[in-house]
Order: structure tokens, then C-alpha cells, then sequence
């Protein structure tokens, strides 16, 4: 009985994990059996034709130029007639249908893309000032593991292992990403879009949000990888 129990447990196979790539800015690659998937290579995001490069699917929260680099996806869309782009209506006015390969989505939207899972949260970016518009902004939580909430601080009505957080930009404010991650209680967070910080900065905010939270910020490098 113990033998046959041993051979039970060890024959069980290996959990796949989903590998995250941080980008510069905001940028993130996911992949999981064979499959990748991209989330917001803007311009700048200096390798962002090397994210997209092999992908299913592009994933776009909202139209500003640091998330979505209208001309390299355009290539990207004719080159690989297998490449899917999503986001909000702005980047189907933008690019074109591309033979439906763009698609308009919405906030309470569900896909699934070669294996991903992802629904589809919020609704605005941010407020950065009463003279600049507000511009539609979607929030995606794939496989129910991991949260890129665009340029907001939408908390989703759904549990969030990994949230990537935005730490500098003209709309961001350190106390408002405290309550932000109090409010989404994530089991880890990773930083994105750092560019208007300096490595001081950083690790600053990342002081500070860890002794606020109770929540240790994972800094990665563009080009660096974590298993979620």
C-alpha cells in the first residue's frame, strides 16, 4: 500500500507554471505551454517588436502612445496573419479590423486566447488633470492569477494573485496605490510602469509601499523572468 502510494505521488505531473516577462514600462510578456501572450508594448518600450514577436495575442488597456504602439503593431498585424489584437474601441479605430484579427472589448468581456483565460475590468484611466480627457481604460486579469490594471486604479470584484502595479507616471500618487493594493489584497506585486523613476525612486517606493502594505514589491529588469 505505502509503494503504491509513492508511485502515485511521484507519477502526478508538474504544475505548469505561467512565465512572466517584464518589458520596459508597461510591458509584460505571459507564456505557458508553448503559448505567449502580450500586455501593453508601447513606444516606450524600446524591444517592443521582440515582445510581440512569436505572440497570439496583444493585449492593449488603453490608447496612449507609452501602451500602444499603433505603427509597430500595424506591422506586426500584416506580417503574422496569426496575430489577435484586443483592446478598447480606440485601438479598433486606429489599426483597422485587420480581417477581424482586431477586436473592440469591453469591461465584463471574457476571452479565451490559445489557453488564456482573461476577463475584462474598469473602465476609464485615471484622472491626471480637468483639461486632459479621459480616455477608456480595460483592466485584465489573466487566468485568474494575474491583474495589469492599464493606467487606473480599478479594483476588480475578483481575487488577484499577482497585481502589476503601477508605481510613476502624471496620474499616480503613492497613497492612493497603498489603499489600491489594501483594497485588491494580492498575494504578490510586481512593479510596472517605473520610467519616471530613478532606481532611488524605486526602491523608495517600494520601501514604502512594503512597510504600508505588508507587501514586498518584486522589482524585475527588462529582460527578467518570474514563474506565477
Amino acid at each position: 500500500m505505502l509503494y503504491s502510494l509513492a508511485v502515485l505521488l511521484t507519477s502526478e505531473p508538474e504544475r505548469n507554471h505561467m512565465k512572466l516577462t517584464k518589458f520596459a514600462h508597461a510591458c509584460v510578456v505571459l507564456e505557458k505551454d508553448g503559448s505567449k501572450i502580450v500586455l501593453d508594448p508601447g513606444t516606450f518600450t524600446p524591444d517592443a517588436k521582440d515582445a510581440v514577436s512569436g505572440a497570439t495575442a496583444v493585449l492593449i488597456t488603453h490608447e496612449h502612445f507609452d501602451h500602444f504602439d499603433d505603427a509597430l503593431l500595424a506591422t506586426a498585424l500584416d506580417t503574422d496573419r496569426g496575430l489577435r489584437v484586443f483592446g478598447p474601441q480606440a485601438v479598433l479605430d486606429k489599426l483597422g479590423s485587420h480581417d477581424g484579427r482586431v477586436q473592440a472589448v469591453k469591461a465584463g468581456d471574457a476571452l479565451t486566447v490559445d489557453g488564456f483565460n482573461v476577463t475584462i475590468h474598469g473602465e476609464q484611466h485615471a484622472a491626471i488633470h480637468a483639461d486632459i480627457p479621459l480616455v477608456d481604460n480595460l483592466g485584465y486579469l489573466i487566468d485568474e492569477t494575474v491583474f495589469h490594471p492599464g493606467d487606473s486604479y480599478f479594483v476588480p470584484r475578483a481575487a488577484v494573485d499577482t497585481l502589476l502595479l503601477p508605481t510613476s507616471g502624471p496620474w499616480t500618487k503613492l497613497g492612493d496605490a497603498v489603499e489600491y493594493v489594501r483594497a485588491i489584497k494580492p498575494r504578490q506585486m510586481i512593479q510596472i510602469h517605473e520610467l519616471m523613476l530613478s532606481d532611488l525612486g524605486q526602491n523608495s517606493t517600494r520601501t514604502f509601499l512594503a512597510n504600508l502594505t505588508g507587501i514586498e514589491e518584486t522589482l524585475l529588469l527588462p529582460g527578467q523572468s518570474i514563474n506565477l
